[in-house]
C-alpha cells in the first residue's frame, strides 16, 4: 500500500523564492515547514550569486577524459550508470524543501591559472547552449527534490541537428539545494554524458568528485543553492566529443555518489533534508516529459524505478518541472565565414567552399572585407587579344582592361585560357573547346589539355523499360542486351503518380509526350518546345539530340 502524501507547503524567500519536491525517491518523512524570509530579503528582492571571493574554482585536469572513458566502460559493465537498480523496497513520498541562494561550484575550463570565462578561439563555431527549464541559473524559484538517494541521477537529453556533430561538450550545469540544513553539508557527485538517451544510449564519460582537483559539493548550514559547473581544461588536447548515434541526441547527468548523511535504507528513510542537498527542479510547469530522465532504485514500485523518463514516471514520483539543468556545447565541423576575393576584384564574405565554388580566394576564417581587401591582392591578369598574363593588383588589372584571376595565385599558376576536352551527356566528346563552351553545351570540362579519346566520356544512361513494367537505369547498350526499351539520356524511374510503374514505362507510345493517349498537336508543342535539347523523352529516335529526325516521327504516329 502506498504511503499518503504529505501537506505540501512552500518555502518563499529571496523574492517568492518558492520551492517544493515531487519525486519517486522519496522515503517516509515528515512534511517540511515553511520557512521564513531571511531579514533584508522580502518579496521582489532579486537573488544576487555569491561573490567572487566565494568561488570555488578547479580544473579538470589534463587526462581527465581517458579517466572518464574507463570509469565510464567500467560503470556500464557494473550496471551502475542506467541499466539495472537495486532490490530495494521504498514507498513513493513527496517533501517539500527550499534554497536561499546560488553559489557556484565552478569545474570551469581554465589554461595557465586562469579561470575560464566565455568567448572562444578566433574562427572557432559558436557555442550553443541547450536546456529545458525556464529557471534562472542565477537564482529564482526552484522545487528542491528532497529524498532523491545516493547512485540516482538525474539527466537531460537534447536532440540537435545532424550537421551539428560530432560535438564537444564544454560545460555541463545544475543547480543543487540545502533546506534549512542543520549542519555543513558534503556530498559527493558525478556527472555523466551520453550518445544518445541514457536508457538507449552509450555512456561515454564519468567524471567524479574527489576532493582533490575535482572538490564535493560543500554547503554552509541553511537554505542555500550551488550551481554545480563542470568542464574540460581548454588546453587538454582531449576533451568531451560526442558523435551521432543515429538519434541526434546527446544527454548529460548528474549523480549524487554519496551524501552527507543517508542515515539508512533509503526506501524507507529518506535522506534528512536538515544535513544533505539534493538535485533541483523548475516551478515553470514541466515542459519536455519525455527529455527529463530519472534513474531511481528499485523499491518496489515498477514504475519508479530504473531509467524512466517523466513521461513514462507513475504520477506518484513524477516531478512537475523540468531538471534545473543544461549543458553548453560547440559543433565541432561549422564553417566559419571569412573575406573572399572573387575573380572580379570584389570581396564577399562567404565560407571556404562557398568561396571556392566560385573560384575565390579564401583570406581566412573570421576575417572580414574592407575597402582595400581584395583591391590590392594580387592577380593573375589575362589578356584576351594576345592570351598573355600579367601579375597585377586587381584594381590594375581592371584598368588595363584584363580579366582577373583568383586573389592569391600568379600567372605561373594560373591558366588563363584553358583548352581540353568536353564529354556531353550523350556520351559523345567535344575537342579543344573552353570550359564555357563546354558549359553551354551541358558538357563537362575535362581539364585543360586534356585529348578525346577511348573511354574518356562514359555512356550516358536513362530510364530502361522491361516488358514487365519494371524499370532501371541502364546504357543503351546494356538495354538492348536485356531486351528492354531504353528511353534516352537522363530519362528516370520515377513514379510521380505512385502507381508502382515507372511512369516513362507507362507511356505505350513514345510520340505521346504527355501521355494522354491520342499524338496530337499538343505533342507537337512540347517537341518543338525541347528542339535542340540533348536527349530526352522528346528525343524519340533515341540519338543525343532533339531535331528533324524526332519531328518526322512524331508525324508519323499522328493520330
Amino acid at each position: 500500500m502506498l504511503p499518503m502524501r504529505p501537506q505540501q507547503r512552500h518555502a518563499r524567500f529571496l523574492g517568492s523564492f518558492s520551492v517544493g519536491a515531487a519525486f519517486c525517491a522519496l522515503a517516509l518523512a515528515a512534511p517540511a515547514a515553511a520557512a521564513s524570509v531571511p531579514k533584508g530579503l522580502e518579496a521582489g528582492a532579486s537573488i544576487q550569486s555569491r561573490s567572487a571571493d566565494s568561488t570555488v574554482r578547479i580544473v579538470a585536469p589534463k587526462g581527465s577524459v581517458q579517466a572518464a572513458r574507463i570509469a565510464a566502460e567500467e560503470a556500464s559493465a557494473r550496471g551502475l550508470a542506467g541499466t539495472g537498480g537495486s532490490s530495494l523496497g521504498r514507498p513513493d513520498f513527496e517533501e517539500l524543501v527550499g534554497v536561499r541562494e546560488n553559489d557556484f561550484l565552478l569545474a570551469m575550463p581554465r589554461v595557465d591559472g586562469v579561470g575560464g570565462g566565455e568567448g572562444g578561439v578566433a574562427g572557432e563555431c559558436s557555442p550553443v547552449i541547450s536546456t529545458h527549464t525556464n529557471a534562472n541559473f542565477q537564482g529564482g524559484q526552484y522545487n528542491a527534490q528532497g529524498g532523491f538517494a545516493e547512485q540516482e541521477i538525474a539527466a537531460a537529453s537534447y536532440t540537435v541537428s545532424a550537421a551539428d556533430f560530432p560535438l564537444r561538450i564544454d560545460l555541463c550545469e545544475m543547480i543543487f539545494a540545502t533546506f534549512n540544513a542543520a549542519v555543513t553539508t558534503t556530498t559527493k557527485w558525478s556527472v555523466l554524458v551520453w550518445e544518445g538517451t541514457p536508457a538507449t544510449g552509450t555512456l561515454k564519460y564519468v567524471f567524479s568528485s574527489n576532493g582533490l582537483d575535482l572538490p564535493h559539493l560543500v554547503m554552509p548550514p541553511g537554505t542555500n543553492g550551488t550551481n554545480i559547473q563542470f568542464g574540460i581544461d581548454p588546453g587538454d588536447p582531449e576533451q568531451m566529443i560526442i558523435q551521432d548515434d543515429g538519434t541526434q541526441t546527446f544527454s548529460i547527468g548528474y549523480r549524487i555518489d554519496d551524501h552527507n548523511n543517508q542515515t539508512g535504507n533509503p526506501c524507507l528513510v529518506a535522506p534528512p533534508s536538515s544535513s544533505n542537498a539534493f538535485p533541483t527542479t523548475d516551478v515553470g510547469g514541466l515542459q519536455q516529459p519525455s527529455q527529463n530522465w530519472l534513474f531511481a532504485l528499485n523499491c518496489g514500485l515498477a514504475a519508479c524505478s530504473g531509467w524512466k523518463n517523466f513521461s513514462q514516471l507513475s504520477p506518484l514520483c513524477r516531478p512537475s518541472g523540468d531538471w534545473v539543468m543544461r549543458a553548453t556545447w560547440t559543433p565541432t565541423n561549422c564553417q566559419v565565414p571569412g573575406a573572399c576575393c572573387l575573380p572580379s576584384g570584389a570581396c564577399q564574405s562567404l565560407t571556404e567552399a562557398e568561396c571556392a565554388v566560385l573560384g575565390g580566394s579564401f583570406i581566412g576564417d573570421g576575417t572580414s572585407c574592407g575597402p582595400n581587401t581584395c583591391a590590392n591582392a594580387l592577380v593573375p591578369c589575362c589578356f584576351q587579344a594576345t592570351g598573355g598574363c600579367l601579375t597585377l593588383s586587381a584594381a590594375s588589372c581592371a584598368a588595363a582592361g584584363g580579366i582577373a584571376g583568383p586573389a592569391g595565385q600568379t600567372c605561373g599558376t594560373y591558366v588563363c585560357f584553358p583548352i581540353g576536352a568536353c564529354c556531353l551527356p550523350n556520351g559523345s566528346c567535344l575537342p579543344g573547346v573552353s570550359p564555357t563552351a563546354c558549359a553551354a553545351q551541358g558538357g563537362i570540362f575535362q581539364g585543360n589539355g586534356t585529348q578525346c579519346s577511348a573511354g574518356l566520356c562514359p555512356l550516358p544512361t536513362g530510364a530502361s523499360c522491361f516488358p514487365t513494367g519494371f524499370c532501371l537505369i541502364l546504357t543503351e547498350a546494356q538495354a538492348i542486351e536485356a531486351g528492354a526499351t531504353w528511353y534516352g539520356p537522363g530519362t528516370t524511374c520515377a513514379d510521380l503518380n505512385g502507381n508502382g510503374t515507372a511512369d516513362t514505362c507507362e507511356q505505350s507510345r513514345p510520340e505521346d509526350l504527355n501521355n494522354d493517349g491520342v499524338v496530337n498537336g499538343q505533342d507537337l508543342t512540347i517537341l518543338l518546345g525541347a528542339w535542340g535539347a540533348l536527349g530526352g523523352p522528346a528525343d524519340l529516335n533515341r540519338d543525343g539530340v532533339v531535331g528533324s529526325s524526332d519531328l518526322t516521327q512524331l508525324l508519323g504516329a499522328w493520330g
